[in-house]
């Protein structure tokens, strides 16, 4: 009898229940417990962000049912951002889609890893801010420990996502449940100054000064879509996006609305991180601080693990299809991405000394991330307008009435894409360049393995010199020490 070889996980073997439960992981991190103080460190008043909320909960509503109509029909597309990108522009801009995804995904994870032992380190103060060696140290090892799990199989990776996301929730809806009973919220306080101080941000400046927080808040939303290659049904992807999406927009609006009624901007300003921990002092004491940090710990540790599988799978779809080298699709026995899985945490590990080197914080990195992400968004909205405009496949079957409903969400989602780019400001766009720039090498790369030329098209070739136009004035820009992107 010979010894019986481990058994492959099967593909496809995702449901409705686990992607929606990764969508949340991948989601919910850092960014609840943050986004009231960061919105008023950043100058927004209580309009402002009520006026940013709504304008995220539209326009990311848009981009949500933007995939959820890809999915549904272009189920051929399987790979997310990339599928949608290299379809509606062709392969450099596709390629330009999954690398700025794929960097977006790590950099996340380099946030969500500093904030994790900043917020250890109000339990255990050896650990300081976050970017210390030795948080560095157990941030690796954590990083790690997460690539070991994961290479045990996605689908047992999922299944650990899935139980770790409730003890997530459960946390900070004991947050929003003290808030309330404790009658801490006063109408007053959330009026005041409703519009901003007489010296302080324009009313439009406030509401720009909401974009990073928002979109940073949902950024991995768009998860299962990018991993719908492993769901049962292509269209249960779909459906977790905008499931995920609408929990999430209930709690932080409940969160930020709440908040604005215990302090006003200036106090909520003030707070250390995590800014949600300043709050619950205030209300209950230092119970309720205690209670918030240990709930950073638990959400950021799990988000730490589903962006280990986000990451790893963000470059793994797109290679499967030819667009990255052969090393990035390589799988073990039990179909974990392997090539992909270690190559993206030696880049997290790269990103991590720079923290250590640079004492950079998290929210340099959740900036940079929201920035490289919102050009994916841009380009699946633009993408699925198309396709509505030009009634492709399965659309043409829509109704007169279903269609016109179609043609509003296309139009919104790729509107809200060009609007986190306007809002977010031509510096960052600039210094996105940095970034993207390299990729271009890794795409040579990928079209000199399949024998094919590069850059094919005129749009190819401008593309790349628009992005090299952007890098070396970025250069130019850090040289000079007007900008620095750690």
């Amino acid at each position: 009898m010979t010894d019986q070889q481990p058994q492959k996980e099967s593909k496809g073997d995702l449901g409705l229940l686990r992607l929606t439960t990764f969508a949340i992981g991948t989601t919910l991190a850092s960014g609840v417990f943050s986004i009231s103080g960061d919105m008023a460190a950043n100058g927004a008043n209580t309009a402002a962000v009520l006026v940013g909320w709504f304008i995220c909960g539209i326009g990311m509503l848009a981009l949500m049912l933007c995939f959820y109509g890809l999915n549904k029909h272009r189920p051929d597309l399987r790979s997310g951002v990339y599928s949608y990108a290299r379809e509606g522009f062709g392969d450099y801009i596709g390629f330009n889609s999954a690398w700025g995804y794929w960097i977006s995904a790590m950099l996340a994870n380099v946030s969500f890893a500093t904030l994790l032992f900043a917020s250890m380190g109000y339990f255990f103060p050896i650990f300081g801010t976050g970017n210390n060696l030795i948080s560095v140290i157990c941030a690796s090892a954590l990083i790690w420990f997460t690539v070991f799990l994961v290479l045990r199989g996605v689908s047992q990776a999922a299944t650990i996502n899935a139980v770790v996301v409730i003890g997530k929730i459960l946390p900070i809806m004991v947050l929003i449940v003290a808030i309330v009973l404790s009658r801490a919220f006063d109408p007053k306080i959330f009026m005041d100054n409703f519009f901003g101080e007489p010296d302080g941000l324009g009313f439009l400046d406030q509401i720009k000064a909401t974009t990073y927080t928002t979109v940073w808040a949902f950024v991995g939303i768009e998860g299962a879509v990018v991993i719908s290659a492993r769901a049962k049904k292509s269209k249960d992807a779909g459906s977790a996006s905008v499931i995920s999406f609408l929990c999430l927009l209930a709690i932080y609006i409940m969160i930020s609305v709440l908040s604005m009624g215990v302090l006003t901007r200036g106090e909520l300003a003030e707070l250390g991180n995590p800014p949600m921990a300043g709050v619950l002092y205030h209300v209950v004491g230092t119970w309720g601080a205690t209670l918030v940090n240990f709930a950073v710990i638990v959400s950021l540790a799990g988000a730490t693990f589903s962006y280990t599988i986000l990451a790893a799978e963000s470059a793994y779809a797109p290679a499967a299809q030819g667009c990255f080298p052969k090393f990035f699709a390589s799988e073990n026995k039990k179909n974990a991405p392997f090539g992909s899985l270690i190559l993206s945490n030696l880049i997290i590990q790269v990103f991590l000394i720079i923290v250590l080197f640079n004492e950079s914080t998290y929210q340099v990195f959740y900036t940079l991330s929201a920035s490289m992400i919102m050009f994916p968004y841009l380009l699946s909205g633009m993408f699925y307008l198309k396709q509505i405009l030009q009634r492709h496949g399965t659309i043409s079957q829509l109704s007169p009435g279903e269609l016109a409903i179609q043609r509003i969400i296309a139009f919104t989602g790729t509107i809200y894409g060009a609007w986190l780019l306007y809002a977010s400001g031509m510096i960052y766009v600039l210094i996105t360049a940095l970034l993207y720039a390299p990729g271009t090498l890794v795409y040579i790369w990928s079209k000199k393995e399949k024998g094919e030329k590069a850059f094919s098209t005129l749009l190819d070739f401008a593309i790349l010199i628009v992005i090299l136009i952007m890098f070396v004035i970025s250069a130019i820009l850090i040289a000079n020490q007007t900008i620095q992107p750690f």
